[in-house]
């Protein structure tokens, strides 16, 4: 752990280097309000607190405390693991925590007021890709024979419309088919939705007018929550069916001999948006500068983490495997983390880009990519009634902070530790992607046309749909 003398021995030293000032001396950025220079980013405060849960994608929260970027932009930082989303969210805003690793559906939920009611920003996206669909060995050994087979092996990607008939045969028998996610407005609901949707299998709508929370109206499927953690056990103990979570809880289950990943998310909705970091926007407004360093911190430890074709990951698995942070086996996070995945037993396949922590602009902040989250909340009744287009672009543009990431980037390609090249044209973004065409269901997404998106599904609520 950083000591704090040494801390701020680190940050004085640098702040007299006269070469970087004379680096970013011509260079003036606009911090929320004010104006500022690189060489003069004085911090509101140094002492910080992060909360993360234990996941692969926290890694860089590790890599920018292990690697001393933190230290470079003297802060001085504790992470902290906490038991659930929930409690992770609620310390945010309370201030137990300065920040945290989040579902990118965290800080959409609370300023829409699905759940707890909070202004909660985000202006750094921790990673895209990096999670899995497993099931129990059971469910799996009546769900193959409806897979197709290509020398011995299943082809991927499974879809669900294999699973389709022992789900249907549940229903026909009068069992419920329980499966798990780890909260309702994560990735790993929508992503499991999606999955099943696409295949014929509705998992059921939310009515939260109606105090009907439970997402399981009209439902297939019964999916419900449980901690990344525990999905494995919970499998095993046959309370669920299997479940959508991000690494290493489904190479976990593999290890185990317990249950087999089916798709990971990269085969659903290629490089789709998973967690970001994300902040009080009380926080925010209140320590501009602090929050510059923290996310200059972060986009550098995002860089070592895919550089040099993932040079670097060997060494972020040895760190996350320690018990502070994810504290599963070295093996167990090397399977996903080093660009393969394990899906049978013995049927490990090369995904190089299973994690991507830099590469394809993954930690610029995307306003499509919190409108994508918002249709999903549509879609499953989340959101109650019909939204015009507009109202899907405010909010994005209220969570989202491209501004600040952007002022971030400008600082540290000022300061000569990355280069223009490693970011989005500043120039000529919007904030938007283009559309995109890599889903399962080969449904094209445009983030401008939200109501257009919502229409093109079979199952889901759309226009003036209500539960």
């Amino acid at each position: 752990m950083l000591t704090k003398s040494k801390s701020q021995s680190r940050r004085s030293f640098i702040k007299k280097l006269s070469i970087a000032a004379a680096v970013i001396s011509s260079l003036s950025i606009t911090t929320y309000s004010h104006s500022i220079n690189a060489a003069e980013l004085e911090l509101e405060k140094e002492d910080l607190k992060f909360g993360f849960i234990k996941l692969t994608d926290m890694a860089p929260l590790a890599i920018a405390y292990e690697k001393g970027y933190f230290e470079d932009e003297g802060l001085f930082v504790k992470l902290e693991a906490q038991a659930n989303w929930k409690v992770l969210l609620d310390r945010v805003i309370d201030g137990e925590l300065d920040g945290a690793h989040m579902l990118a559906g965290q800080p959409l939920g609370a300023t829409i007021g699905f759940g707890t009611k909070a202004d909660i920003i985000t202006a750094f996206s921790m990673d895209l890709n990096g999670n899995a669909i497993t099931i129990s060995n059971d469910i799996w050994s009546q769900m193959k024979k409806h897979v197709p087979h290509k020398d011995g092996k299943p082809v991927h990607p499974i879809k669900a419309d294999s699973l389709k008939p022992i789900v249907d045969k549940y229903k026909s028998e009068g069992k419920p088919f329980k499966m798990g996610m780890v909260f309702p407005v994560s990735t790993h609901n929508y992503e499991l939705r999606y999955w099943l949707a696409a295949g014929g299998i509705n998992p059921g709508y939310y009515a939260p007018e109606k105090g009907d929370i439970s997402g399981t109206i009209k439902a297939d499927a019964l999916l419900s929550v449980t901690p990344p953690p525990q999905m494995p056990s919970t499998m095993e103990a046959g309370t669920i069916y299997g479940y959508c979570v991000g690494e290493p809880w489904n190479q976990q289950a593999v290890f185990k001999g317990i249950g087999v990943p089916v798709i990971t998310d990269y085969e659903i909705w290629k490089n789709n948006p998973e967690k970001v970091f994300g902040v009080s926007k009380k926080w925010a407004d209140k320590n501009p500068n602090t929050h510059l360093a923290v996310v200059k911190a972060m986009i550098r430890a995002a860089k070592w983490l895919d550089e040099d074709n993932n040079k670097n990951r060997p060494e972020a698995v040895k760190i996350l495997s320690q018990s502070n942070y994810v504290g599963a086996d070295y093996d167990v996070i090397a399977n996903s983390m080093t660009g393969t995945f394990e899906y049978e037993k013995g049927d490990k396949r090369d995904v190089p880009d299973f994690n991507v922590f830099f590469r394809y602009n993954a930690t610029y902040p995307y306003y499509s990519d919190a409108v994508w989250y918002l249709t999903q909340m549509r879609r499953w009744g989340q959101i109650a009634n019909h939204k015009p287009d507009s109202w899907y672009m405010d909010i994005a543009k209220k969570v989202y902070r491209p501004d600040i990431y952007t002022q971030a980037a400008k600082l540290l390609i000022a300061e000569g530790k990355l280069k223009t090249s490693d970011f989005p044209d500043f120039a000529t973004e919007d904030g938007y992607r283009k559309p995109q065409t890599d889903f399962i269901d080969n449904i094209t997404y445009d983030g401008k046309k939200p109501n257009d998106y919502l229409n093109k599904f079979k199952i889901g609520l759309k226009n003036k749909d209500t539960i």
